[in-house]
């Protein structure tokens, strides 16, 4: 009949909304199910090219998921919504022990790298890492944090010679007078700083293929503590295998027992890569996920804008060690974000 009303136009809408509902929730599922598979692959795998790079991405892989999960119930798509669901359940059972500490310093720790400077003979000590950007982060920049957080040892990499000198000129040596700085290939190098002399100071101490790692043992206490400035090769397009490699030779740190180990550095890999955790073995602990303050991202921290979204700076404690008070501090220059600890020995 003419003018009738058409009674079945309202409900076009709401069902057109729920297959569009349903197809971004399959894309975003199908991107899910990808990132999750890359995070279990085991660490050859993880070297094929372009895979760290997307399991460098396993935090934000959550949120895809949960709004797959959502947009799949709204759209009643229930096998793009279970899939959903693994994922979601996969991702927080990796991530969750961030979130969870392992073990808390004791209040003498928090205490003592309390005061207005650093205490140093003790068993407690403020530690800081940070990748320099082939010598463009601001030296001073670096002392003042150095100076504000009353850090003992200081692990760098990316170092050159005209940051080293004018880090000098800055006043390094007021709060970190001792050092030991070298360079594999004469233009970038890794150094270490600390508030007490370095014993039995070395170039390398990995052997590593990626560059030289020097280390100093730092009496703290009593307790002989040996810290290694960490850097590893890039995963890059053409250095894919070269990245994995550099990653396995830290894994033989493993072996070196009879001395209690501290590595600070640019590992070029998060804990998701199956390469990294290799290195800690059933010995080390990353300081980030033993603290469970959270996730703490460091890369990259030059762009305006943008976030840090991989955590790649890492420092890594030996067996009877506590680690606390982790975070990240924004330094001028560098695309890395300084990472901090205060470590506590036995």
């Amino acid at each position: 009949m003419a003018g009738t009303p058409n009674s079945s136009a309202p409900a076009v809408k709401p069902k057109r909304k729920r297959v569009l509902s349903g197809v971004l929730a399959a894309l975003l599922m199908i991107v899910a199910v990808l990132g999750t598979i890359a995070r279990a692959l085991p660490a050859d795998l993880q070297s094929l090219p372009y895979v760290p790079v997307v399991v460098s991405l396993t935090p934000w892989f959550v949120p895809l998921a949960v709004v797959a999960l959502l947009l799949a119930l709204f759209s009643n798509r229930w096998f793009v919504a279970l899939i959903a669901l693994v994922c979601v359940a996969a991702q927080v059972w990796w991530q969750a022990p961030f979130f969870h500490s392992q073990a808390a310093l004791s209040q003498d720790a928090v205490t003592a790298v309390g005061q207005a400077h650093a205490v140093t003979g003790d068993h407690y000590a403020r530690v800081m890492t940070l990748n320099v950007f082939k010598g463009q982060a601001n030296p001073q920049a670096v002392v003042d944090l150095v100076r504000d957080e009353r850090v003992e040892v200081l692990a760098l990499q990316e170092t050159t010679d005209a940051f080293v000198k004018q880090l000098e000129a800055d006043g390094i040596g007021d709060y970190l007078p001792y050092s030991q700085v070298s360079s594999s290939d004469g233009v970038y190098g890794n150094g270490l700083w600390s508030a007490v002399a370095l014993d039995d100071p070395v170039d390398d101490e990995v052997h590593s293929s990626a560059s030289f790692m020097p280390a100093g043992t730092v009496d703290m206490g009593g307790v002989q503590v040996r810290f290694i400035s960490v850097h590893t090769t890039s995963p890059q397009p053409g250095y894919w295998s070269q990245w994995n490699r550099a990653l396995n030779e830290l894994s033989l740190m493993q072996q070196k027992t009879g001395t209690a180990y501290v590595m600070m550095g640019d590992f070029n890999a998060t804990y998701d890569h199956a390469a990294f955790r290799g290195i800690l073995g059933s010995r080390f602990s990353d300081a980030t996920r033993q603290a469970g303050h959270g996730l703490v991202f460091t890369w990259p921290a030059n762009h305006t804008g943008v976030p840090a979204f991989a955590g790649i700076d890492h420092i890594l404690i030996d067996q009877g060690m506590v680690a606390g008070q982790v975070q990240s501090k924004h330094v001028a220059g560098s695309d890395h974000a300084a990472l901090l600890a205060t470590l506590q020995v036995a």
